[in-house]
């Protein structure tokens, strides 16, 4: 189902920012959002997300060798889907700052955005040490991972990032949905239980536990879940959307490799 592959090829993008839950604009037909997992904090949307770019754009062009620039031109190229843009100006800019490993990590979520998985999880390697590891770029390594078919090593990836955040609820999320990549639905489903169960689970986490929900033909439930403290209007769309998703449930490759998901 297209809509399947799509969300399978966005697994890391959306998984490498809460900040840009617009990564996965190009697939969304109803307001489920992506993947969880971050690299920052949550942004609120802009008004007009090109205006912001426009300006981000002249503020960078003014000065290229500006880090706080690109990384601010990096993440408006990325809210307006212009990922290849993005790519192109974050590796001019990791080159002029080779030290800066805010930088790196922004360049490297910008190559998994892209869906240039192999060279993500190479530039993320450079964007942390492992004498001082920072969980959200493990998670995120661990992402890329998955989409590259090496779910047993992407899953130790994320116990590192749980040993440094214990019960980080995006963590989880994206453990389960490497165990749903993998077809282990009964484990997805716990451990995306585990995610849920934490107050600090953000919407994103409740739509991939009904996701690997209906997954098990349990739409019922599933509905009831994306369905929770809701506005009618968006439960409507939200109920629409899983089952755009779930009519493509006996097909769960994406791209040849990796399953449905739906990457904060």
């Amino acid at each position: 189902m297209r809509q399947l592959s799509c969300l399978a090829r966005f697994l890391a993008s959306a998984a490498v920012t809460t900040a840009l839950a617009t990564a996965l604009a190009g697939c969304q037909t109803a307001g489920m959002s992506g993947i969880t997992g971050a690299l920052g904090a949550r942004a609120e949307a802009p008004a007009d997300p090109n205006r912001v770019a426009e300006i981000a754009g002249e503020r960078y062009r003014a000065n290229p060798k500006d880090a706080g620039a690109a990384l601010a031109y990096g993440q408006a190229l990325r809210a307006i889907g212009q990922r290849a843009q993005a790519v192109a100006m974050l590796e001019k800019a990791s080159l002029a700052n080779p030290s800066n490993k805010t930088v790196l990590a922004a360049y490297g979520r910008a190559l998994a955005d892209n869906g240039n998985f192999k060279a993500a999880f190479d530039t993320l390697t450079h964007a942390h040490s492992p004498d001082n590891p920072d969980w959200r770029i493990l998670s995120v390594q661990g992402t890329a991972l998955d989409q590259l078919g090496r779910s047993d090593e992407a899953r130790r990836y994320y116990a590192s990032a749980l040993k440094l955040a214990p019960g980080e609820p995006s963590v989880l999320s994206n453990l389960g949905l490497s165990y749903m990549l993998t077809k282990e639905l009964p484990k997805a489903e716990e451990t995306l239980r585990q995610a849920y169960a934490n107050g600090r689970a953000d919407a994103r986490v409740r739509q991939n536990l009904a996701l690997v929900v209906g997954l098990q033909g349990r739409f019922a439930e599933a509905e009831s879940i994306v369905q929770a403290d809701l506005p009618p209007e968006e439960a409507a769309a939200n109920v629409a959307y899983l089952k755009q998703m779930l009519d493509g449930k006996t097909d769960t490759r994406g791209r040849g490799r990796g399953v449905l998901a739906s990457g904060h």
